[in-house]
C-alpha cells in the first residue's frame, strides 16, 4: 500500500456519498497553486513558462482556503511554481489541516531542510519530493548541480524529524526505465512511504520540445518499469498501472484534479488551458468536458498523466469484482 489507509478509508465514504447525491462529475484532488514562482527552472515544466507575467503574483491566505472549502475535494495538492516559497506557507498549511484535508506538498525540496521547523506534524501532510533520476540525470533537468543530493537530504530529514515523504517521478522520452527503478528502490530504502510515477505532457507551453512519450512508448517504458517496482510502495492506483501498461483503456477524467490558481479555476485541465473561470462551479458547469480527451482534441492524443486518468482509474475500479479486490488489497493490504 502507497496510500495511508485512513485516507484511502476517507475517500471511499467520498466517493460514496458523491455517487448518492446523483453526482456525475466530482474532485478528488485540489491542484492547488498558491504561486507560480520558483526557485529553479526544470526543463520539462511548463507553468514557469505559461505563467510568466503572473510570477509575482502570491494568492492571498483567505483565496487559497476558500478554492478548499468551495471544491470539497478531500486531498489538496499544493503544487505550482514552487509551494514552499509562498509566504505563507505554514498558515497555508495549517488552514488545509484545520479543514480535515489530507495534503501533499509537492516541492523540489532543495530548502526544505532548513525550514522543516515551519511545518505542523500531522498524519495528513506528505511532502511529495520531486525526483526524475538519479544524481546527473536529476540535476540535468532542474538545471542544478546538487540537486539530487539536496532533495535526499531533505527527504532523510522530514524522515528523523517524524514526517511522512513520498516521490514525484516525471518520466521522459530519455528517461531509462533501469535508471527508474533504481531511483524507486533507492528512495523506498530510505523509507519514502509511496512512489508516484507519470510520463511527461507537452504542455502548450512547451511545443517543439522533444522531451515527452507518445503512447506506445509510453506503454512500452513503463512495462519495464513496472516488473522492477511492483513489489514497492507505489502510489499509483493498480488500475492507472493496467492503463500505463497497455492493459486497460480509460476515459480522461480531467474534472477529478481541478487547478486553482493566480488567474483562477484553470480549465479543462491542470495541462492544457482554455479558458480561466472565477468559481468552481463555473469551471464545472461551463466546461464542455464531451469535447476533451483522446481521439477528441488533438492536444489529448498522446496523453496518459495520472491528473488526468487516477480519477478515471478509482471509477473504473467499480466495474469489476476483480479491480475492487486490486484496489482493496492495494487501499489495506
Amino acid at each position: 500500500m502507497g496510500t495511508p489507509l485512513a485516507q484511502n478509508l476517507e475517500l471511499l465514504v467520498y466517493t460514496a456519498r458523491m455517487r448518492l447525491r446523483g453526482k456525475q462529475r466530482y474532485p478528488f484532488v485540489l491542484m492547488l497553486e498558491p504561486t507560480e514562482r520558483c526557485n529553479v527552472s526544470c526543463d520539462g515544466c511548463g507553468r514557469i513558462r505559461e505563467y510568466k507575467d503572473l510570477m509575482h503574483v502570491n494568492m492571498s491566505l483567505q483565496q487559497c482556503l476558500g478554492a478548499v472549502e468551495e471544491s470539497g475535494a478531500p486531498v489538496v495538492s499544493l503544487c505550482g511554481g514552487e509551494p514552499t516559497v509562498y509566504p505563507w506557507i505554514s498558515e497555508l498549511v495549517q488552514g488545509i489541516l484545520d479543514r480535515r484535508r489530507w495534503i501533499y506538498l509537492c516541492t523540489n525540496a532543495q530548502t526544505l531542510t532548513r525550514t522543516l521547523h515551519k511545518y505542523p506534524r500531522s498524519k495528513r501532510l506528505i511532502f511529495n519530493i520531486h525526483l526524475d533520476g538519479m544524481a546527473k540525470t536529476h540535476d540535468a533537468i532542474m538545471n542544478l548541480p546538487g540537486a539530487f543530493d539536496r532533495a535526499i537530504d531533505a527527504l532523510r530529514s522530514a524522515k528523523a524529524r517524524g514526517y511522512r515523504v513520498c516521490t514525484n517521478t516525471t518520466v521522459f522520452k530519455e528517461s531509462d526505465p533501469e535508471e527508474i527503478i533504481e531511483l524507486c528502490r533507492h528512495v523506498a530504502s530510505l523509507g519514502a512511504e509511496a512512489l508516484l510515477l507519470s510520463p511527461g505532457f507537452s504542455y502548450t507551453a512547451l511545443q517543439g520540445a522533444d522531451l515527452f512519450l507518445g503512447r506506445e512508448q509510453t506503454r512500452q517504458v513503463f512495462r519495464r518499469i513496472w516488473e522492477g517496482v511492483k513489489d514497492l510502495p507505489l502510489g499509483n492506483t493498480p488500475v492507472y498501472w493496467d492503463f500505463l501498461i497497455g492493459k486497460k483503456e480509460l476515459a480522461c477524467s480531467a474534472w477529478a484534479n481541478p487547478t486553482f490558481n493566480p488567474a483562477g479555476w484553470k480549465g479543462p485541465c491542470y495541462l492544457i488551458t482554455d479558458q480561466h473561470h472565477k468559481t468552481f462551479e463555473g469551471l464545472m458547469e461551463d466546461t464542455p468536458w464531451e469535447l476533451y480527451g483522446t481521439g477528441k482534441d488533438p492536444r489529448c492524443a498522446q496523453c496518459m498523466v495520472h491528473c488526468g486518468y487516477e480519477g478515471a482509474a478509482i471509477i473504473e475500479s467499480g466495474k469489476s469484482i476483480r479491480d475492487m479486490w486490486r484496489m482493496f488489497r492495494w487501499s489495506f493490504l
